[in-house]
């Protein structure tokens, strides 16, 4: 949900699309089947204890992110399957989706499941955005531990609405074990050689290698919808001196307000 996850808080985002794609309920079975789509879930440990109230309270608040409900199922007797389950979309599930869901979050008695089904980046920040949210207002979250990893193997490229490519982090980042003639031949599935540094859910430092070939510089480019006049007229100084045995080189740069913002407790 975030590609800056807070590892202290033990919620996770759990894909079951393949398990609802078939199901009547279009709700679901909609981003189920939609390339672009996503349907995951997240188990919360003794939720099954949170009244409607809150529940809607949680619905309004990842509408804030695009999301146009929150449904959920209460696991009030695991042992006792189907009928030891509360939901108000149960009826529109089999008994072995339904069993299927169960399995796959390891729920148990007690717990809760929540529903996203959208496009993939609305589950993607409205889930992730909840998963931090219930964290913090359960005390799920372990407070003062350091949670620090570091985030690699982003998208080269993103797609906006109309289908067009943009670079995901900067079109000088070189992408990750690809040729020129790889990386135009398929360039909305490679990776790029950039990494972050996160720290208790927030990055705190970031950067990647840069691209020291004119051949794949040039190709990346291309992929952008910049022609050879417009890269000549704006990036030819660059193409120039790719071509005289620049060396492979990478960067980092520290966000030094975020990690004093972190080391005194603030927010």
């Amino acid at each position: 949900g975030s590609d800056k996850p807070d590892l202290r808080n033990p919620l996770e985002l759990v894909d079951v699309a393949d398990l609802v794609k078939d199901v009547e309920f279009k709700v679901f079975s909609g981003p189920a089947n939609d390339e672009k789509g996503r349907v995951a879930v997240i188990r919360v440990p003794g939720g099954a204890e949170l009244t409607r109230k809150q529940i809607d309270g949680y619905a309004e608040f990842v509408g804030i992110y695009g999301a146009k409900g929150l449904a959920w199922m209460k696991v009030n007797d695991r042992a006792a399957g189907v009928e030891g389950i509360q939901s108000p979309v149960a009826k529109f599930l089999s008994e072995d989706v339904i069993n299927g869901i169960l399995d796959r979050t390891q729920a148990e008695s007690g717990d809760i499941i929540l529903f996203g089904a959208d496009k993939a980046n609305i589950v993607a920040e409205a889930l992730g955005a909840l998963r931090l949210k219930l964290g913090k207002d359960l005390g799920l979250t372990k407070e003062g531990t350091w949670a620090p990893l570091w985030v690699v193997d982003f998208p080269m490229f993103e797609e906006d609405d109309e289908g067009n490519l943009h670079a995901m982090h900067h079109p000088f980042t070189s992408p990750l074990g690809v040729t020129a003639e790889e990386l135009k031949a398929n360039p909305a599935v490679a990776n790029s050689n950039a990494y972050d540094m996160v720290l208790n859910g927030y990055e705190v430092g970031g950067g990647s290698v840069r691209i020291h070939n004119a051949e794949m510089q040039a190709a990346v480019f291309d992929i952008l919808g910049i022609d050879a006049e417009e890269q000549q007229l704006k990036f030819g100084f660059l193409l120039d001196a790719l071509k005289f045995g620049t060396p492979p080189h990478a960067g980092l740069a520290f966000g030094l307000d975020r990690l004093v913002m972190l080391l005194c407790g603030t927010e």
